[in-house]
């Protein structure tokens, strides 16, 4: 069904669509400013769901692996920055949650419309697609595409 609404994830080796959006902190992030680093944004539907809470509790977890690699992680949903400030504050994510007003963004990434669907990209220090993956994938999983293994 998802795949029916929304399409396919943007494939590897496509270039990812830039993006410049405001954290719950206020700080701006733009896709641009970010060439040279791995990024993995994970487009999820809402703040303190349960699934949602486990994604981002799971990469929270695991931080120093992809701090380790110097890579910058996002959340991403459209709600808004109260929102995102209580989750994160809750939880102490130590990576920004994005505030993707009217789910622009998760439209550009084939992850949202109406609905937000658990998307994770990973995007290359040359601003390519390296991965998309719908669900939650595992941080090994994420790990072999940053190191090459996979």
């Amino acid at each position: 069904m998802i795949s029916r609404l929304y399409g396919p994830p943007l494939s590897s080796g496509a270039p990812a669509p830039g993006f410049t959006l405001a954290d719950d902190s206020g700080r701006t992030w733009s896709l641009d400013n970010l060439r040279g680093r791995w990024v993995i944004l994970v487009f999820y539907p809402g703040d303190s769901t349960p699934i949602c809470t486990r994604q981002l509790c799971s990469l929270r977890d695991d931080w120093e692996e992809f701090a380790d690699l110097g890579v910058q992680v996002f959340g991403v949903n459209p709600r808004g920055k109260e929102s995102h400030a209580r989750f994160r504050e809750k939880h102490r994510f130590p990576f920004p949650l994005l505030i993707d007003a009217g789910a622009r963004l998760a439209g550009a990434y084939r992850a949202g419309g109406w609905l937000v669907v658990r998307t994770v990209y990973i995007i290359g220090p040359d601003g390519i697609i390296r991965w998309a993956r719908r669900g939650v994938p595992t941080t090994g999983e994420m790990l072999a595409v940053i190191e090459g293994r996979m």
